[in-house]
């Protein structure tokens, strides 16, 4: 329950902020192309809080945190006084609405740079691409790809992290082949082409490195108990943080992968589990709960977490930038998300990205909450990528989406008239459709992850 509450709160947070840099695109754009606002709504729903402003906006906080919108005086859907005529939104020139409709998600965007050149400006503490395992008979293990190699560049794009190699795998979808410039173990530059004719990722949550084969680096994980949670079998049975794991029913493990497989293997099942605490061996009898795997199998459960070994200092890399150079690099990492994001709607219509790995506002939820428990500058990168996400989101040619409105004033600077009243109409119903299908798409996939 902690943790849904911990989820919801950063949902709530980082969808709020989001949606009022949104619509405050809108708004100010608006207002500058003089039209008149008559309300500014963050949420839907009952107004929670309201208030006015001299010009007679109204500032609304409603109840339901999932959007907002801009309402403008428009002929189209209420009378519009002679005295006001020139402040209703159809009035103007169609180059007017075309820059009010499009400042939501240009909104987005500059709040992205801005959010990452802050992140850039605080320090980015990134881990380095090494390779930890390579998967035998995969298409990184064909290409020679091996444990301990640095990745350097793929296809001549410099990567930092694994953040930076994901991206880069994601635009190359489509293409023949990858081209990794690698340092080895000996540090000798290497490089290493992977061939990827005919790969997509067509299942769900199979993140692009592991369907090419490919296991970053971790510590090792020792026996050595980190955690023990409330109430678990583990508490119950007295095993204390500290305690090394040593032995099942007189039987030792290699390591602690092999005592979770005895440990899944029992449940409800009474076990004697040897433990090494303070120069001292004990004994301890526990009895793993059971519970339901994400197969239908019942599994046992003890309840405790192990620790893992420090990550080797040279494998970490701390990175501060100048003002300046955070901005520039704002923009750029935000204009490589918003290609990889246009690439990535592109492959999802070809096949090449499986529909299954769309994700609605429970993975955001996940997301957002995970974000915020490592820290501001884990935070201002989710906050980033949403954005750019929310932005190309919009800019979709559905009627009902700031895209949608954009396709209909630029057919009517074309036609120099506007879109018959029937042929929007008829295409708001089918946006609202598609929107609403995609909608529950997403949220189909999100309960599955659960």
């Amino acid at each position: 329950m902690l943790a849904f509450l911990w989820n919801l709160g950063a949902f709530i947070l980082a969808l709020g902020i989001l949606v009022t840099v949104h619509e405050y695109g809108h708004f100010w754009v608006a207002r500058k192309a003089g039209v008149k606002v008559l309300r500014f709504s963050i949420g839907f729903g009952k107004p929670l809080i309201k208030w006015y402003d001299k010009l007679g906006t109204e500032y609304v906080i409603a109840l339901i945190p999932l959007g907002g919108y801009v309402k403008m005086l428009d002929g189209r859907v209420e009378e519009v006084s002679a005295q006001e005529h020139h402040l209703a939104f159809n009035n103007k020139p169609v180059s007017r609405r075309i820059a009010i409709v499009a400042a939501g998600p240009i909104a987005n965007f500059l709040f992205a740079i801005i959010a990452l050149a802050a992140m850039y400006m605080i320090g980015v503490q990134s881990v380095k691409p090494v390779v930890g395992e390579v998967t035998p008979a995969s298409r990184a293990a064909a290409a020679n790809l091996s444990s301990q190699d640095l990745i350097l560049s793929v296809n001549e794009q410099v990567v930092t992290d694994w953040q930076d190699v994901n991206f880069a795998l994601m635009a190359a979808l489509g293409e023949s082949q990858l081209v990794l410039k690698v340092k080895d173990a000996h540090n000798a530059l290497q490089i290493r082409q992977v061939y990827i004719q005919g790969w997509k990722l067509d299942q769900q949550d199979v993140p692009p490195l592991q369907s090419l084969g490919i296991t970053p680096f971790r510590p090792a994980i020792t026996t050595e108990v980190a955690q023990v949670g409330s109430q678990s079998a583990a508490e119950q049975a007295g095993i204390m943080v500290g305690d090394r794991l040593l032995a099942v029913n007189g039987e030792a493990f290699s390591d602690w992968f092999d005592f979770v497989k005895v440990i899944k293997n029992s449940p409800e099942q009474p076990l004697t589990l040897q433990v090494a605490r303070n120069n001292q061996t004990l004994d301890l009898v526990a009895t793993p709960s059971a519970q339901t795997d994400n197969d239908g199998n019942r599994i046992g459960v003890l309840g405790v977490a192990p620790r893992m070994e420090n990550w080797p200092t040279e494998y970490i890399e701390t990175r501060h930038y100048g003002p300046l150079d955070s901005i520039v690099l704002g923009g750029q990492k935000t204009w490589e998300l918003i290609t990889l994001s246009f690439d990535m709607i592109g492959n999802l219509l070809t096949g090449q990205v499986s529909v299954k790995n769309l994700s609605g506002p429970v993975g955001i939820a996940v997301g957002a909450g995970n974000s915020v428990s490592y820290g501001l500058v884990a935070f201002l990168s989710f906050l980033a990528l949403i954005s750019v996400n929310l932005g190309v989101f919009n800019l979709l040619p559905l009627p009902v989406l700031d895209g949608g409105h954009l396709m209909y004033y630029i057919i009517e600077l074309i036609r120099k008239k506007p879109v018959s009243e029937k042929t929007q109409e008829l295409g708001f119903k089918l946006g609202a459709m598609l929107l609403l299908a995609l909608t529950c798409f997403a949220l189909m996939n999100d309960v599955a992850r659960l």
